[in-house]
């Protein structure tokens, strides 16, 4: 029993794909979306772990970026895929995926790591310096790839001309590399996180054979969370239909099971009362999801036929700048408490509430 305890990591996404591959374009029974669902449970639970186990080889800033990163590549592929199949009718597909993710990680992550780790620490003590830098790139990076193709008139509609999301995609590759040296590199301190015990100090890290194991099976954990994802989609788009909720709602739906390991990792190390991690790990994936999105897709319009449209609605827009009016006044003082996570998840609560009722 015990030995099946401890291959539960490495047998758990070895059963994910397994499932993958025999469920990918097969019509699921109701027996067969629950063990999907199982499986898709599992793999982010791995993921989790593996990425942990990453994480404290290689130590902070690095390890927040591993899961951040590797969610993120997998998601754009997810995405451009999707475009490439479904033509015009995906126009917006990429502006409702990055806008969930932003609301998702900057209202959801933040909320629940700040809820759940101020109700065990009562006060959740981070670097301001690096919370902030991470939060104005990100809200650069949401401004000029999402709000201002709205106003722009080059083109009709919400778009961008060619020149402009050439620009886009320029600036926004250029601030996430900027960014990543920055964390890495010059200021690592500043992301570092505050008051780690002396024994999460001194407790050896793996070797670096095991961490080597761990990142292959957290690749292909996120990979199994993704592919699981896409396989549960239309049980998703028919309980979404059934509910009467509108279409563009299976994208969100997908993009919360898409960050889930995002959400286990943060919400674990605010419990171990390291909130600087939670905010690496949520500013990171949010920058990491414009950053690398709208790049891969200004490329991908060299073959993707029919509009391209990023511009946010008005309603989007304001839910947008309360975000960052909000995450700002969270992340300024340096400390938080469950007020401030409470804050956050109504502002999640209303993006999902209006992408409900729109």
């Amino acid at each position: 029993m015990r030995a099946v305890i401890r291959s539960w990591p490495l047998s758990v996404p070895l059963f994910a794909l397994v499932v993958l591959a025999l469920t990918w374009g097969v019509f699921l029974p109701v027996i067969l979306v629950i063990i999907v669902a199982a499986a898709l449970a599992g793999a982010v639970s791995t993921a989790v772990h593996h990425a942990e186990v990453v994480a404290h080889r290689i130590g902070e800033p690095f390890g927040s970026l591993v899961l951040a990163v590797a969610v993120t590549v997998i998601e754009v592929a997810l995405i451009v895929t999707l475009m490439v199949s479904g033509g015009p009718a995906t126009a917006s597909l990429a502006r409702d995926t990055v806008f969930a993710a932003v609301m998702i990680t900057c209202n959801g992550i933040v909320g629940i790591a700040l809820l759940i780790g101020a109700t065990r620490h009562r006060v959740m003590v981070f670097n301001a310096e690096g919370a902030g830098a991470a939060l104005a790139t990100v809200v650069t990076l949401a401004t000029l790839s999402l709000v201002l193709p709205t106003f722009t008139t080059s083109k009709p509609g919400p778009e961008f001309s060619t020149g402009q999301l050439v620009f886009a995609a320029a600036a926004s590759l250029a601030l996430y590399i900027l960014f990543v040296f920055t964390q890495t590199k010059e200021h690592r301190d500043f992301f570092l996180p505050v008051g780690v015990s002396a024994e999460e100090d001194h407790a050896p890290p793996p070797t670096a054979k095991a961490a080597w194991i761990s990142l292959g099976m957290l690749l292909l954990s996120l990979v199994a969370v993704v592919g699981l994802a896409k396989v549960e989609s239309p049980a998703i788009e028919a309980g979404v239909a059934a509910a009467g909720f509108p279409q563009s709602f299976v994208g969100v739906v997908i993009a919360l099971l898409v960050l889930l390991p995002e959400t286990f990792a943060a919400v674990r190390a605010a419990r171990r009362d390291r909130m600087q991690t939670s905010l690496n790990l949520s500013f990171g994936s949010a920058m990491a999801s414009i950053g690398l999105t709208i790049p891969a897709i200004a490329v991908a319009t060299i073959w993707l036929d029919g509009p391209l449209v990023l511009g946010l609605g008005p309603t989007q827009m304001v839910l947008l700048a309360l975000t960052f009016v909000v995450a700002i006044l969270t992340v300024v003082p340096g400390r938080a408490t469950r007020l401030q996570g409470g804050v956050h998840l109504a502002l999640l609560a209303a993006f999902l509430f209006l992408a409900i009722n729109p």
